[in-house]
């Protein structure tokens, strides 16, 4: 197994604009404009988008992982700082708002990486593994029945994602993470 040689200061720099510059586009609704017109919005040469991510759904994949890592990694702030059963709630909580903050990308993403199922499986056991963690010391605590898996609470999440932008979207996706979460309390 190879691992990646760390990018000099100034192609991580470029690699940053770039993938801030994505996700500034994403938001707005849309990636429709020619890539060599994304890198000059960047303030990057064509070129150097092109080393960086040759097409559009590596771009799209680039920030959707990022996107995930980030989530994840709060999931861990979260397991260290709060009782179990309320970093459970806070982590699916916040995965919720976190969607509808993220409209214009899950919806650019969606159509980018429609036949790139590797990033979104890849992103999926990541969330999953969060999740699980989260949901295990729940459980460990005593707060959280043990008869549940992650696989429910990922289809859960899976339909709130489906149904982003429902007129009720967010209204109606928390009631469901509260649907969830009082299915898994122990009594």
């Amino acid at each position: 197994m190879t691992t990646a040689k760390p990018l000099r200061a100034d192609a991580q720099r470029n690699r940053d604009a770039l993938l801030a510059k994505a996700r500034e586009i994403f938001e707005a609704g849309g990636f429709d404009l020619r890539f060599d017109d994304f890198a000059r919005l960047a303030g990057v040469g064509t070129g150097t988008l092109y080393r960086h991510f040759p097409t559009r759904e590596a771009l799209a994949e680039a920030v959707y992982s990022e996107e995930v890592a980030t989530m994840c990694a709060h999931a861990g702030v979260l397991r260290d700082t709060l009782p179990p059963d309320e970093a459970l709630a806070a982590f699916l909580r916040g995965f919720v708002r976190h969607l509808h903050a993220h409209q214009g990308l899950a919806r650019t993403l969606a159509s980018l990486m429609a036949t790139r199922s590797g990033a979104l499986a890849a992103g999926s056991e990541a969330l999953a593994q969060a999740i699980g963690e989260l949901l295990a010391a729940a459980v460990e605590d005593g707060t959280i029945r043990d008869d549940v898996g992650v696989g429910p609470i990922m289809m859960a999440l899976h339909g709130i994602s489906a149904a982003y932008d429902h007129p009720d979207g967010p209204a109606d996706a928390d009631s469901v993470i509260s649907l969830v979460l009082d299915g898994l309390r122990r009594c």
